[in-house]
């Protein structure tokens, strides 16, 4: 056990006796089912966020099943008010504006809320990395909100592709060779797009450009072969070695050089750490993330917790850095609330330590490659595993249980 649980009764925090939570994703969310359940209800809990539900954000490049949705995102949701109902968790809808570290209080687009302790969980942004054109002129599926305007402009272009010259297929390119944008690629080659833009809309020729980085870099040889194979009998072009470094209207261009004519451009290239976030007077790692310490409080400033996307934490125990999946973020919430009830309490917290369990990733409709316990599995099998983790989560978010397969 380590760590100064801090004054953990004593100046502001008596007159704003709450736990703010920042965000309600998967990190805000367990932080809050956590606390909630092992404090037995006893602490306050304020839960704040810019939308009333949940949004399940990995199964956001389903993109193929937005488009069919018509709108209509329940799938992909859950409702905040369902989800707390008979607890101590308090929702507050609004967008955090300023965080006040000295005067422990939150600033919302409408309104103060003030706070005893603090969880910091407000996720990330795409980092478009002073690329001209990338923030205006490319889709993304970082949000809900995105990757419904991202199926909308796919059906668009899919239904124009009808008055295309000749044999000419409309061009989709895809921007980052991580999970996000492999995933996306694969679904986008691998949906029936005629179905839902009507006869004679032509399949699109999807491009992946994986950058300077190595294709799905940090999986295992094995996994990355596989889904580099699916990926090329899909259709799939996958273009390695080379950043890109302009979007214009229908073009993308490589550092090379080399000028890709494209219909539509998604970009999947990367994240950083929100604007709120990184204007805040804390130690900062890569693109803008708080550095924490090893018990998940921010230095400095007891009582306060970062958790997900948000943080940079190197695992003392292996040196390496803990990834921005939801995996860590389930894993890092159970450890920050448990020690942000021991900070409340005066009691000493525990140390950090992540082991992944697996990792899986969707390759088209029925298809996945993933490695669990050192093991590669691949197809069905793959994309069942994924699935079934994907409803136990969802399924156990909406009850405030623990999920039984992370």
């Amino acid at each position: 056990m380590i760590g100064d649980p801090g004054g953990a009764s004593t100046g502001p925090d008596d007159t704003a006796a709450s736990l703010v939570i920042l965000g309600a994703g998967y990190a805000g969310l367990t932080v809050a089912h956590e606390v909630n359940r092992r404090a037995k209800g006893t602490i306050p809990i304020v839960l704040v966020d810019r939308h009333p539900v949940h949004v399940l954000r990995t199964e956001l490049y389903e993109i193929g099943r937005l488009a069919a949705a018509g709108g209509n995102v329940a799938r992909w949701t859950v409702p905040l008010g369902r989800i707390f109902d008979r607890t101590s968790v308090t929702t507050r809808e609004g967008t955090v504006t300023r965080i006040d570290l000295a005067a422990r209080r939150v600033e919302l687009d409408h309104g103060t809320v003030p706070f005893r302790s603090l969880a910091i969980c407000l996720g990330s942004v795409a980092a478009y990395y002073g690329v001209p054109g990338a923030k205006e002129l490319t889709q993304q599926v970082y949000r809900l909100s995105g990757a419904q305007r991202l199926a909308a402009e796919i059906l668009r272009v899919e239904r124009a592709s009808r008055e295309l010259p000749g044999e000419r297929r409309p061009r989709i390119v895809v921007v980052g060779g991580g999970s996000t944008g492999t995933e996306l690629a694969a679904e986008i080659a691998t949906t029936d797009w005629a179905a839902l833009a009507g006869a004679g809309a032509r399949p699109p020729d999807v491009v992946l450009l994986t950058g300077a980085l190595p294709f799905l870099a940090g999986l295992p040889p094995r996994l990355v072969a596989h889904a580099r194979e699916v990926l090329r009998r899909a259709g799939v072009a996958v273009v390695h070695g080379y950043n890109v470094t302009r979007v214009d209207p229908g073009r993308v261009t490589l550092e090379d050089g080399t000028a890709l004519a494209c219909d539509l451009a998604v970009w999947c290239a990367g994240l950083e750490a929100p604007d709120v976030v990184r204007e805040l007077p804390v130690p900062h790692g890569r693109s803008g993330r708080i550095r924490v310490d090893p018990t998940l409080m921010v230095p400095g400033h007891p009582g306060v917790a970062g958790v997900g996307d948000v943080i940079e934490f190197v695992d003392p125990e292996t040196g390496m850095m803990v990834p921005g999946t939801a995996q860590a973020a389930l894993a890092e919430a159970k450890t920050a609330a448990a020690n942000l009830i021991a900070q409340w309490r005066g009691e000493p917290m525990s140390a950090f330590h992540y082991r992944e369990r697996g990792v899986v990733v969707a390759l088209g409709l029925g298809k996945a490659a993933g490695s669990v316990r050192q093991l590669t599995i691949w197809g069905s099998p793959a994309a069942l595993l994924k699935r079934a983790v994907q409803r136990d989560y969802a399924r156990a978010a909406e009850r405030g249980d623990t999920p039984s397969l992370l």
